[in-house]
């Protein structure tokens, strides 16, 4: 059995693989047209971000699971795979933590304007202490877009560690879910806009939500808030985004996630220093790293060997009970 890896995973995960008789292989670039060429041969495979589009399934004859490395489902054709009865697993829960404790940084990062007082330390303005640039996050308010798991934890995040008032905008999460998690509940997501000093998004991408922040809602936005997005780059119009920040509408921004990545070197991002930028590392930390990358080889071994995986994506393919 041999099992494609697209991108690279934690040498645990690797382990787990070969330890359940699996010959490991990794694709020379994560390029589809690269991917498809070369995942002939393969019973499974495992990708990141790169997804895994219907060309490669197609070219995948001989594929009997496809493992998601991470949360996000939307660049793997989950709909093609079910409906040639292919299996796709996923690691809901294994970067939950190391996600959220990234918002969290985030917000910090620019409510204290790490980044500039680097930069100026650097450049010898020490004076810049006295630009009154600088605010704490205790008892501000928060707007979390997204109740799944990662956004239930920044909020608790938020609210244990720095009193935070935490709105929630999740129009999939009864009212009373928010309300029993302690948190008010802003189903109308223009209304809530005007009242918090933070956005914190966790939304799921899909049609509904693409360019959900548009230049619109960034002006319905409090002045001078902030916004933080660890989720999927889509989610923000990303000019719109730009400007909101150069006018200073928003007070700041940070983007871990892109809608193209690796971000283009000449992306209009690169040159606002006003956002936050990294390159995808929410789910990063060597301990999220190696809690998915187990999650999902043992995964794939289980399903190799006719047992049911613990997180099916599309269980009505299963017929191994």
């Amino acid at each position: 059995m041999k099992c494609l890896l697209i991108q690279p995973i934690h040498p645990r995960g690797v382990e787990i693989l070969r330890a359940g008789g699996i010959e490991v292989v990794s694709a020379s670039s994560s390029d589809m047209q690269v991917v498809a060429r070369e995942i002939t041969d393969a019973d499974a495979v495992i990708t990141r971000n790169a997804g895994l589009n219907r060309a490669a399934i197609e070219a995948g004859a001989q594929l009997k699971v496809v493992g998601n490395h991470g949360i996000g489902l939307d660049p793997v054709d989950v709909a093609y795979a079910t409906s040639i009865g292919l299996p796709v697993v996923f690691t809901p829960y294994a970067n939950v933590r190391s996600v959220a404790e990234l918002a969290i940084t985030q917000m910090l990062a620019l409510a204290k304007r790490v980044c500039r007082c680097d930069t100026a330390t650097r450049e010898g303005r020490f004076d810049y202490r006295y630009s009154r640039e600088f605010h704490e996050i205790s008892g501000k308010t928060l707007l979390i877009v997204g109740f799944g798991r990662i956004g239930r934890l920044t909020a608790e995040m938020a609210h244990a560690a720095f009193g935070m008032k935490i709105l929630v905008h999740s129009p999939s999460v009864p009212v009373e879910e928010i309300a029993a998690a302690g948190f008010v509940a802003a189903p109308v997501l223009e209304q809530a806009l005007a009242q918090v000093d933070i956005v914190s998004l966790h939304q799921v991408l899909n049609d509904r939500t693409r360019g959900m922040f548009d230049a619109a809602r960034l002006a319905a936005l409090k002045p001078g808030a902030i916004l933080v997005n660890t989720a999927r780059g889509a989610l923000v119009d990303g000019p719109a985004l730009i400007a909101a920040v150069r006018s200073g509408q928003l007070s700041g921004a940070a983007m871990d996630v892109f809608d193209k990545e690796p971000l283009p070197a000449d992306s209009p991002f690169v040159a606002e220093p006003g956002i936050l930028l990294s390159p995808h590392t929410g789910g990063a930390t060597e301990e999220a790293m190696e809690r998915t990358a187990s999650q999902v080889a043992g995964q794939v071994v289980d399903v190799l060997n006719g047992r049911r995986p613990e997180y099916l994506v599309n269980p009505q393919v299963w017929r191994g009970d």
